[in-house]
């Protein structure tokens, strides 16, 4: 493996495996890299030839009271773990070869409708600052396969249609959410918690998960759902319920009876960690599939391509 700083280094490299005949594939994070990221350069691994792992803590997508310089870095052991996974190039830019011209950043990126709820809703211009760096780093690397993890849902969704929407040449691929043993969902910021709060963070995977036995039992009613899912979640004293919702997974817009494909999506401050998490449904007359993600050590690829 090689470290990488310049774009056009990234990009002459990604080229000439085009050239070549191979596959390029691009795991695009913010580093601080757990089960969950090594999942997704296994799954890169597996299906393509050239794999390009971007490490960039983006503060385009942080507001200014967040956690920009406080974000989880480890340099060096990211890099010992995209090398012990096989990764051909890591990238890692400094912010000024991200962004030359400095601040503010005059064009960006903007995805309507899908990133004014959710998290949209509680982090104005987080998901600009998402779509405005992804799309940067899928020009550098080109045409490629691109891999996210479905842990977070509506960024995964906003990707997918900024892809659709501006005929970019990448094969968005979503992978399997990745929980730790006791149920919390893989997260860089699952550092931030300490004593007591990380039990109490399990709240959330434990609500999901009996909101979906609900669905199972034979609940319609998204109303009945979202409050059930809220209350347990609020009912737990170190947790702040930012929200609890259940969408449509595609549109992420409220239902008015639960069926077809639907996201349960929460997200919630312990301590000073603002974790996310979701279980997917999909209701149909031959009963009910959930996916509520993998145990870390069962997190193999399970991924689909957009």
């Amino acid at each position: 493996m090689i470290t990488l700083e310049r774009i056009a280094e990234v990009r002459s490299r990604c080229d000439a495996e085009r050239r070549a005949g191979r596959t390029v594939g691009l795991v695009p994070t913010m580093g601080s890299f757990h089960a969950g990221h090594r999942s997704l350069m296994r799954a890169a691994r597996a299906a393509d030839d050239f794999v390009v792992v971007s490490l960039f803590v983006n503060p385009l997508q942080f507001a200014p009271t967040e956690d920009l310089a406080a974000y989880p870095r480890d340099p060096e052991g990211d890099a010992a773990v995209a090398g012990a996974e096989g990764v051909d190039v890591l990238f890692a830019p400094t912010v000024e070869e991200m962004y030359p011209a400095g601040w503010p950043v005059a064009t960006t990126v903007h995805v309507e409708g899908l990133t004014d709820v959710l998290c949209g809703r509680s982090r104005p211009g987080h998901f600009d600052g998402v779509t405005t760096v992804v799309a940067k780093l899928f020009s550098i690397v080109g045409p490629c396969r691109a891999y996210f993890g479905r842990k977070d849902a509506q960024q995964l969704a906003v990707v997918r249609r900024m892809v659709a929407d501006l005929d970019l040449p990448v094969d968005v691929v979503g992978c399997p959410l990745v929980r730790e043993t006791e149920g919390l969902a893989m997260s860089s910021r699952n550092a931030y918690l300490a004593g007591d709060e990380r039990a109490a963070a399990v709240v959330i995977s434990r609500a999901l998960r009996e909101a979906v036995d609900a669905i199972r039992a034979g609940e319609r009613n998204p109303v009945t759902v979202q409050a059930a899912l809220a209350g347990r979640i609020a009912a737990e004293p170190l947790v702040r319920l930012d929200y609890a919702e259940v969408v449509d997974a595609e549109t992420l817009t409220p239902l008015e009876r639960i069926e077809g494909r639907l996201l349960l999506a929460v997200a919630a401050f312990v301590g000073r960690a603002r974790l996310i998490d979701n279980a997917v449904v999909t209701v149909s007359t031959s009963g009910v599939e959930t996916d509520l993600g993998v145990l870390v050590s069962e997190s193999e690829p399970q991924c689909a391509a957009s």
